[in-house]
């Protein structure tokens, strides 16, 4: 249930808020983290509908909020609609997934390439390494929501590194779409091997990208970028 001192349909703002003040989390935003955090932890599945009377139920909200909440899911690629079917998980062909992957595999070669071409004190890591140490929490914890937010952010920081503004853009856009069957991923990982096979194989990759070496970086980017757990 979304509890918020919002009333239903109501503006963010309370009477004689000034200008620059934070605001409480509005019925929109709580609607929208909620949803996705049982999206990415496979609450809800690739695919599955998304019942606009049984989720304003549900959170006890208007339907005003629960479709904007929905509109904004879809520009991060979590949920599309359908014409005249309503909303549900958003779900690719077997081709769109593999051409996504794909681009994806040549825009992380192609970052971690500028990496190596470069001295290893002269880019940040520093993004990768907290992440990489918020994945081992999560592990540690089985968190699935938490590991796959760690495993975004620490894809997210190593392209970062590049300093390659326009090529960090592309692929955020890319991975926004994969969220979903990256998380299916680690999921079907943590079931089917040791909760610290996914840690291990970002901790190699983190360690050749610090080595420099394009070789090592590149040898150890294709084994990592496997999707032995998708089908």
């Amino acid at each position: 249930m979304i509890m918020s001192q919002e009333p239903v349909g109501g503006d963010n703002a309370e009477p004689g808020q000034r200008p620059g003040e934070l605001h409480p989390p509005s019925l929109v935003d709580l609607a929208m983290e909620e949803l996705r955090a049982e999206i990415l932890s496979g609450t809800l599945e690739p695919g599955e509908r998304l019942v606009e009377e049984q989720l304003t139920q549900r959170f006890r909200i208007s339907r005003g909020p629960l479709r904007e909440a929905l509109r904004l899911l879809g520009e991060q690629g979590l949920v599309e609609r359908l014409p005249r079917r309503g909303a549900r998980v958003t779900t690719f062909s077997g081709r769109d997934f593999d051409e996504l992957f794909a681009v994806r595999g040549a825009l992380e070669r192609f970052a971690l390439t500028l990496i190596s071409d470069r001295d290893p004190g002269q880019f940040e890591l520093r993004g990768a390494e907290t992440a990489l140490a918020d994945l081992r929490d999560a592990a540690r914890r089985g968190d699935r929501l938490a590991a796959n937010n760690a495993h975004r952010a620490f894809h997210l920081a190593l392209v970062a590194a590049a300093g390659n503004q326009q090529l960090l853009a592309t692929y955020e856009g890319i991975l926004a779409k994969l969220q979903l069957y990256m998380a299916a991923n680690l999921r079907r990982e943590a079931d089917t091997a040791s909760p610290d096979e996914g840690v291990h194989r970002h901790e190699r990759l983190l360690e050749a990208v610090r080595s420099g070496y394009a070789k090592r970086i590149e040898s150890e980017l294709e084994h990592h970028g496997a999707r032995r757990f998708f089908h």
